[in-house]
């Protein structure tokens, strides 16, 4: 349980409901041996009046009504018959309704001791279960929390679906040892403590008997459990590769349609369900000897109990009712010594999947907020002010590639700077650094003077607009889509200005429910120009000091593309603009353009400066212009 124990601050936090807890547990137990030892010495005294006064050929005198008030005694504590029955007792009459009385006051007091233990059990289930589900709550929101801090190559190097089965199904099994494994151990402790020192004080042959069955029971529902655990895995990955087999062939549907492919995709799906349901019957199979076990070993301890109690109750050792009431302890130990199996797997599920968990918890974030200690005794190692990348390389560490070499170059203030270069040249990877998603291999970036690297991050991408190249919304309104660029929430007029700006304005208008329509997933309802424009609309609510557009007019058309630039350029007065587009038509208009080939800068000037140079920039104008013209 090493991977549990760091558990404990949680187990700490909400110590005051687990003791809680800890308490209706001992209360609910005590009421449960109650009842069985109400029944017991209720029988008893029954057949004690039965056998001296109401048996045929029993005869009432008066020395037999002496021993009737030590019949009584044995059920006048637990009843309180003895200050109810204020007569006295002179005929068989007399007796027979004493008796009745006695069974009377038993079964409702029967019916008492298990209402309040009802209440006692819902309370247990209040305290340790909700405790287990607020523990759950906290687990996942550090998780979430620190999934936040993680940076770009962690995502890079997991699946998507790995991440959420760490949130989910993990967390799940470790709640399941927080709540109902906890509650069933500290149950099963002081149940075995109270109803063994019960049966004990009764009988202790009779005791070891009647126990000797539910150890084995605990052994064969641990195998089976385990066996259980083992197919319970493999059919939860095989429904997974069917979730994800059925998730992708609905996000591709017009893909699949479009190719023809239904009857191929259908026959698949019938393989990945077939093996599904396969490993599912072997697991319902196994899992159907479950209660057959616990059923047998019970039964064995109860004839165990009725052969070995008969036969003490003939030799005169113990009373009739005992036996009644040992049936109902072992009835009651049933249950928490089958647990003793399920609750050892679900603590070796808990620490399989939070030993995972804690993989993921203790992964550090390359990218990270700097030392406070150590910004501040840092100083300025670049006196211009702007964005300056100095000697900058970056090699994807998982692939080896490099994707930029030795570029340098700067943005100062209220300028615009224009990157260009075919696909793969390593555009997108200058705009992760300036956004600080991913840090130089070598060399430095600097923003207002400071080594990115020691500025805080959450300044530095608080004063940036990022319109990345993959445009990603949310399954939400337009309006919250553009309003989750602000921090605190934008007001309806500030989201239409920033729409206004972006050219997306008229086309949300004319929408049946405006700003208030709902997107589908990733934006599905809205064509990819809609998005790239909402996306930069949201970039442009924030008022950055610092604009990056990468690649996010490429589905625009140039009427619209001149529009949307004329907007950004007019207001481009306190704001620094970086455009990185394959679109001459998109950069033309940028005071510095860099051209960039295999990572590294080639060219660099004006537009009219790179057009009579006849270098890269002038072949790709001149190849665009045809293209234009061909109407391409």
């Amino acid at each position: 349980m090493k991977s549990l124990r760091t558990l404990a601050p949680l187990f700490w936090k909400y110590r005051g409901r687990l003791f809680a807890g800890i308490i209706f547990i001992l209360l609910t137990n005590v009421l449960a041996v109650f009842a069985p030892a109400l029944v017991g010495e209720g029988i008893n005294a029954l057949k004690d009046a039965h056998d001296s006064y109401l048996a045929p050929g029993a005869e009432i005198s008066d020395d037999s009504f002496i021993a009737l008030p030590e019949i009584l005694s044995k059920v006048g504590e637990l009843t309180g018959l003895d200050e109810i029955w204020g007569g006295e007792i002179e005929t068989k009459s007399d007796v027979h309704r004493l008796v009745v009385l006695i069974a009377i006051l038993q079964a409702i007091l029967y019916l008492i001791t298990y209402l309040i233990k009802g209440i006692f059990l819902y309370y247990t289930r209040q305290t340790i279960i909700v405790n287990s589900r607020l523990m759950e709550y906290d687990l996942k929101e550090k998780i979430f929390s620190h999934y936040q801090l993680l940076d770009t190559r962690f995502y890079r190097s997991n699946d998507t679906g790995d991440l959420m089965n760490r949130i989910s199904e993990d967390v799940s099994r470790v709640r399941m040892f927080l709540g109902p494994a906890v509650m069933y151990t500290l149950n099963l402790v002081a149940l075995i403590v109270i109803v063994v020192g019960v049966m004990v004080s009764i009988d202790l042959k009779l005791t070891l008997y009647a126990l000797l069955p539910l150890p084995l029971m605990s052994i064969g529902i641990y195998i089976i459990s385990s066996r259980i655990n083992e197919l319970s895995d493999s059919v939860s990955a095989s429904q997974s590769n069917l979730s994800t087999f059925v998730q992708q062939h609905i996000s591709g549907i017009r893909v699949l349609q479009s190719y023809h492919k239904e009857s191929q995709a259908a026959t698949r799906f019938e393989v990945e369900t077939d093996e599904y349901k396969e490993k599912t019957l072997k697991l319902v199979k196994v899992e159907a000897m479950f209660m057959p076990i616990i059923v047998l070993l019970v039964g064995l301890s109860t004839v165990l109990t009725v052969y070995v109690g008969g036969t003490q109750v003939m030799a005169g050792k113990l009373e009739l009712g005992h036996i009644f009431q040992f049936i109902f302890y072992v009835n009651l130990l049933t249950w928490p010594f089958a647990s003793v199996g399920w609750v050892t797997s679900l603590v070796q599920k808990a620490e399989a999947s939070m030993a995972r968990i804690l993989v993921f918890l203790n992964t550090k974030p390359e990218i990270s907020e700097p030392d406070e200690n150590t910004v501040s005794a840092s100083s300025p190692t670049n006196t211009d002010p702007g964005l300056i990348f100095s000697n900058v390389s970056y090699t994807y560490p998982d692939t080896g590639i490099e994707a930029i070499k030795d570029i340098s170059f700067s943005l100062p203030p209220i300028q615009t700077l224009a990157i260009t270069g075919r696909t793969g040249s390593g555009k997108s990877t200058i705009a992760s650094l300036c956004m600080r998603l991913i840090d130089p291999t070598t060399g430095q970036i600097f923003n207002d003077c400071k080594d990115l690297k020691e500025t805080s991050l959450k300044k530095h991408r608080n004063k940036t607009g990022y319109v990345p190249q993959d445009v990603f919304l949310f399954s939400d309104t337009i309006s919250n889509n553009i309003g989750f660029g602000k921090k605190n929430g934008a007001s309806l007029d500030a989201i239409k200005h920033a729409a206004t700006l972006a050219g997306v304005a008229s086309d949300i208008e004319g929408l049946k429910n405006g700003y208030d329509t709902i997107l589908g997933e990733r934006g599905v309802n809205l064509s990819g120009g809609q998005k790239q424009r909402i996306s930069i609309a949201r970039a442009l609510i924030r008022n950055p000091e610092i604009l990056i557009l990468d690649d996010c007019l490429s589905a625009v058309d140039t009427s619209t593309e001149k529009h949307i630039l004329n907007n950004l350029s007019s207001k481009n007065i306190s704001r620094s603009t970086l455009i990185i587009s394959h679109r001459i038509s998109t950069i033309k208009h940028a005071d510095l353009i860099l051209v960039i080939q295999d990572g590294q800068i080639v060219e660099r000037g004006t537009h009219s400066e790179l057009l009579t140079s006849s270098g890269l920039y002038s072949a790709m104008n001149t190849q665009q212009e045809t293209g234009s013209k061909d109407g391409i």
